[in-house]
């Protein structure tokens, strides 16, 4: 049994219909990578996933049960965390505050404050500075440290390069090799398809809310990737 899974899912904005009976899975320990264009669904998939959209139809299950219908705070408690896109700062509240807020769910792990500061080293040097006075590439690892703190079992990363000097997102992707290592699903929404094929190790294409292309990274080149991605040799669907 996969540790997440959904089975013909289908999330909507008011009459916008975003997703099409969408059917892909998570293993235990795996990085999964979701990519497509701006528009292609990918944001939402996260968001469902982290129960933040709550018009929606089929099943979503997580560890053996179904989580389609529960609130974002459950969601967290059960052991997955949206890291999202924006990142999300509470802005009354220092660094090490917003990394603190990870600990609300009280799920036990390895994941504790001294361990992220591990991770980051460079937010224990600004960990009483405003969380909204420090730069992107700060934030962005507060907002993956804050879900780390919630000891997930599945660690959903929606668009974590976006807006940051290429160095940045090479330090912060470098870490994902410790995240990983702590035995952590990680769920990485990308519109960089070299970046998600080379740190997935299955992909998910999405176009216009459907699954156009899946399967293992190194079983589709470049080409195949990129026609499925805009959506020039119509909608495939493969398995590697």
């Amino acid at each position: 049994m996969p540790l997440l899974e959904t089975q013909k899912l289908e999330v909507f904005y008011g009459d916008f219909q975003a997703l099409f009976g969408l059917d892909f899975t998570i293993e235990e320990g795996e990085t999964v990578a979701m990519i497509g264009a701006n528009g292609a669904g990918k944001s939402t998939v996260l968001r469902s996933l982290a129960g933040l959209n709550t018009q929606k139809k089929g099943v979503i299950n997580f560890a053996g049960q179904n989580i389609t219908n529960l609130r974002a705070d459950l969601v967290s408690k059960v052991g997955i965390a949206l890291v999202p896109e924006g990142r999300m700062m509470f802005p009354s509240l220092s660094v090490e505050e917003n990394l603190l807020m990870g600990l609300c769910t009280d799920r036990k792990g390895p994941w504790t404050l001294p361990k992220v500061y591990e991770l980051f080293p460079a937010l224990k040097e600004i960990r009483t500075r405003s969380s909204v006075r420090i730069s992107g590439g700060q934030q962005q690892m507060v907002a993956i440290g804050r879900a780390l703190l919630t000891n997930p079992r599945v660690l959903l990363c929606d668009e974590i390069s976006l807006g940051l000097a290429p160095k940045i997102t090479n330090d912060i992707y470098a870490c994902f090799a410790d995240i990983k290592a702590s035995g952590m699903a990680i769920m990485l929404v990308e519109q960089d398809i070299v970046r998600a094929r080379a740190a997935s190790d299955r992909f998910y294409c999405l176009l216009e809310g459907q699954v156009s292309l899946h399967g293992k990274p190194d079983a589709f080149s470049i080409e195949e990737i990129s026609r499925s991605y805009f959506g020039t040799g119509g909608h495939q669907h493969g398995v590697a």
